[in-house]
């Protein structure tokens, strides 16, 4: 079966999702009824499809196509229609194309969104037209009654929440912290720094707080990195992701401080694409995520060996998480049975239970519709010829 993919033709931040998807198997994994031929299902895929975060977007493009094509382009037994709609650079362009897929297009589900700050504009759309969505990244920490929105990825803080005492015991010092300026940046550094300073760091800016930068307009990071030089740090702390995370990376090394100031940070900086772009230049660097191709366990050897058929290369955070919304949309939908309505759905998946995620197990905590998940420390080094970010140790389990 294959689902069908179409845009909101025409429009602004509306971009053609052109998915060929492969009969794989005969219907969901997760089951549904044969008795008869089932209704299609309408999904709404919001996603970067532009701007500074378009390779974030590709990612979860690809992890979604991925699960619909190895179960037979259906989701609960559902064959699927694939909405997908350009979220662009945050809040401005994500609202107006989530609210055509909602009102125009009449979508059952929303899923993907790449930024917090653009799950903060939707969540209004969402609560009033009682619309769930299935996010699968950036989601802010602060979100009143989350009742329709759920998350396979991550609250935004916990990337630096978990490298905070880890850092503290590594780097005898203090530390610079330095990250981009708008909601998704804010979270990312503000769990680090909560970590940080109460496991007893101290940071090296100035004035005590982190330095942000302009975002998305910041190319030339040489301003923001001669301070770092001053400070008498002796690490650097930062989250950058796609073409902000490329441009960080490559000018920390032109500016002579790759090597002598060591560099952590949230894993987006070095995940994907953009480690391919860094080069060498993202050698060493210590990061943190909630996945890491190398993981040891059926669903990830799967995941890793179908990905890399399909798209080369290998899979991301981005693509695993949105692979994981397409398993619980599958669940969920399969359990709402023959009354199927975005109501009974987003009922149906506050009870999912437990996923089994190429990241391994997880399940949604109740009150936060967050996961319950490991995270993972990895370091950019070589892994035969190529430079990969190699698992090093867990880093405990956050959520709940």
């Amino acid at each position: 079966m294959r689902p069908s993919l179409r845009s909101t033709a025409a429009r602004p931040f509306v971009a053609l999702l052109a998915l060929a998807v492969s009969a794989g198997c005969s219907g969901s994994s997760l089951g549904g009824s044969t008795d008869a031929p089932a209704s299609t299902v309408k999904i709404g895929l919001l996603v970067s499809q532009s701007g500074v975060y378009k390779s974030v977007g590709d990612d979860m493009r690809n992890g979604f196509q991925l699960y619909l094509a190895l179960n037979g382009g259906k989701l609960g037994g559902h064959p699927v229609e694939v909405v997908t709609a350009d979220e662009g650079d945050g809040a401005d362009t994500a609202r107006p194309a989530a609210e055509r897929l909602i009102k125009q297009d009449k979508v059952l589900a929303l899923a993907g969104v790449v930024g917090a700050g653009s799950v903060a504009a939707v969540k209004p759309l969402l609560d009033a037209n009682k619309v769930p969505l299935v996010g699968a990244n950036g989601r802010p920490t602060k979100l009143a009654d989350p009742a329709w929105v759920w998350h396979t990825s991550y609250i935004s803080t916990e990337p630096g929440l978990v490298m905070g005492e880890y850092v503290h015991k590594a780097v005898d010092g203090p530390v610079y912290v330095i990250g981009p300026d708008y909601q998704g940046g804010w979270d990312e550094i503000g769990g680090f720094v909560e970590a940080y300073t109460k496991a007893g760091g101290k940071l090296a800016n100035p004035d005590g707080k982190p330095a942000y930068t302009p975002f998305p307009a910041t190319k030339n990071f040489q301003p923001f990195l001669a301070p770092i030089a001053d400070s008498g740090a002796k690490a650097v702390y930062t989250f950058y992701a796609g073409g902000a995370a490329v441009d960080f990376v490559k000018q920390y090394q032109q500016f002579g401080l790759a090597g002598k100031v060591p560099l952590y940070s949230a894993g987006f900086l070095t995940e994907g694409g953009v480690l391919t772009a860094e080069g060498d230049a993202a050698a060493n660097i210590y990061n943190s995520l909630n996945y890491s191709p190398d993981l040891d366990n059926p669903a990830n050897r799967t995941f890793t060996s179908e990905y890399q058929k399909k798209f080369g290369g290998q899979p991301t955070t981005f693509a695993m998480a949105t692979y994981d919304a397409a398993a619980v949309l599958d669940k969920a939908i399969a359990a709402a049975g023959g009354n199927l309505t975005s109501q009974t759905l987003n009922d149906a998946i506050g009870k999912v239970g437990q996923i089994s995620s190429p990241r391994g197990p997880w399940q949604f905590d109740a009150a936060g519709h967050t996961p319950v998940q490991k995270w993972y420390l990895r370091q950019v080094r070589k892994d035969g010829a190529t430079l990969s970010n190699v698992l090093v140790q867990e880093l405990g389990t956050v959520g709940g």
